[in-house]
């Protein structure tokens, strides 16, 4: 054979092998990449070829599927009373993708989750029925706190504080998933996000604020832990006002006339004493309150619920004014309002917190369950003795200080208020803050709350906690009670 041939034949050959070669690494090794790619439109068709699994809300489908007319995506997202559960559920869109719930089990959701598949459907590459993710919110907490927020834009959520399991988690100004779900919804979609109020945006879990008073729990707490002081009824050392360290500014109170001068951490709280909790930072040292506030949740890499909250922040690197001021939930202290709901839950429950989460149970078409998400999974906040005094001195706020609005009849209640800072110099309007737990006094149900308001178009001298979000915990609490 001539030489030239030869050589030509053989670059041939290796030319064919390589082609092959790479044919069969795309078959057989990138096959899986290439059907996951969110570009490959075959994925969203098979997503949306049969009607999808169900969120579920104490036992019934707060989602649904609709045959759709003129598409390739037989059946599109519907949703039962959808702007009450979006903070639960979020939203699956055949053009903008999926959120919260929707995103994290959507392959349970849409059948294509392998643990769905029999043997023979992994063979022949078949679609699996697909499974429904249970949740433990409870439908009258829920609504409860949509109906009080009301057109505030704001968030609340409940947790049973024995079980870590949130009951209620709702963040106004709402939308409806339904109303994106679709194709052909981009002005449904484009109105959402020129919305300066951000409706898409869970405040529940991911708008991180400064809490205000309320963090005053957790430097008591500090401060007790400690040995700070010796119980909620042992006069402090704090002068009124309390001069800043370092600074020519005192830390003021927000009444003038309040017994707060070298008050109990009872008084304090019941008043909201802020020269008490700014010296109590102090003297404790910001290492010390960051490591109180850390083991309620604070700084946390991360926390899923499933859903990922964002994290709770107590700074660091403060000099002794700011850390002051850290001791009354301002400078850069941030707090979601699942953190907040998290430091009265622990409270609650003897000093531990159980982990909060909002789904029970994933299960198949048939109702076996995949995942089991087991309640009492618990770890030591504060010692049962600091866990008694604050919830005492909690309930002497509801009872005589500034939470007054939540009481409840025939039932223990222990609360915070809180009134944030907003803005340079407070230039803006002020959050409304409220945290709280109730208990049955017949020995029944418990629950432990948190509450903020953004802005309800109130007048600024009208802003408080007690006089907006209390009113909104009350009716949560007395819906949780009446499980």
């Amino acid at each position: 054979m001539n030489k030239t041939i030869r050589r030509t034949s053989v670059f041939c050959l290796l030319l064919v092998l390589a082609l092959l070669i790479r044919a069969s690494w795309v078959q057989v090794y990138e096959a899986r990449a290439l059907a996951d790619d969110d570009h490959n439109r075959r994925k969203t068709i098979a997503q949306y070829a049969q009607p999808l699994g169900d969120i579920i809300v104490a036992g019934k489908p707060v989602t649904g599927s609709k045959r759709t007319v003129g598409s390739d995506l037989a059946y599109k997202r519907t949703y039962t009373q959808g702007a009450l559960y979006s903070a639960v559920t979020g939203y699956s869109s055949q053009a903008y993708g999926a959120t919260q719930l929707e995103g994290i089990y959507s392959h349970v959701l849409d059948g294509t989750d392998d643990r769905l598949k029999n043997p023979m459907d992994a063979v022949t590459g078949k679609q699996a029925p697909p499974g429904d993710v249970l949740t433990t919110i409870d439908p009258d907490v829920q609504k409860a706190a949509y109906e009080a927020l009301g057109d505030d834009k704001g968030a609340a959520v409940a947790i049973d504080p024995r079980t870590g399991q949130i009951l209620a988690m709702v963040s106004t100004p709402s939308y409806d998933p339904s109303t994106i779900s679709g194709t052909a919804d981009g002005d449904a979609w484009k109105k959402l996000l020129d919305d300066e109020d951000k409706p898409t945006v869970n405040r529940a879990l991911r708008q991180p604020l400064a809490p205000g008073s309320t963090f005053k729990l957790v430097v008591a707490a500090a401060a007790l832990e400690d040995g700070l002081y010796g119980s909620v009824d042992e006069r402090t050392d704090s002068p009124n006002p309390y001069p800043l360290p370092g600074s020519s500014r005192n830390l003021e109170n927000e009444s003038a006339s309040a017994p707060c001068e070298n008050a109990t951490l009872r008084t304090a709280l019941q008043y909201s004493c802020n020269n008490v909790f700014g010296k109590a930072a102090v003297d404790l040292g910001q290492d010390k309150v960051r490591a109180m506030a850390e083991k309620f949740g604070f700084n946390a890499d991360k926390l899923d619920v499933p859903v990922r909250a964002s994290a709770s922040v107590y700074p660091s690197g403060m000099d002794a004014a700011q850390t002051a001021m850290s001791g009354i939930g301002q400078f850069e202290v941030t707090a979601t309002p699942l953190q907040i709901a998290m430091v009265s839950a622990a409270l609650a429950n003897g000093g531990e917190l159980a982990a909060p989460h909002m789904v029970s149970k994933v299960t198949d078409a048939d109702g076996d369950t995949l995942r089991d998400f087991a309640d009492g999974d618990t770890k030591r906040v504060v010692s049962a003795s600091t866990a008694e005094q604050l919830r005492s001195a909690m309930v002497t706020v509801v009872e005589e200080g500034t939470g007054t609005n939540a009481r409840i009849a025939g039932a223990e209640v222990g609360g915070k208020t809180g009134t944030a800072q907003n803005g340079v110099d407070n230039s803006r309007t002020p959050y409304a803050w409220f945290t709280a737990y109730a208990k049955d006094r017949s020995g029944g149900g418990e629950v432990a709350v948190a509450v903020v308001v953004e802005d309800s178009g109130a007048a600024r001298s009208e802003v408080s906690g007690n006089g907006l979000a209390a009113p909104i915990a009350q009716k949560m609490m007395r819906a949780a009670l009446a499980r």
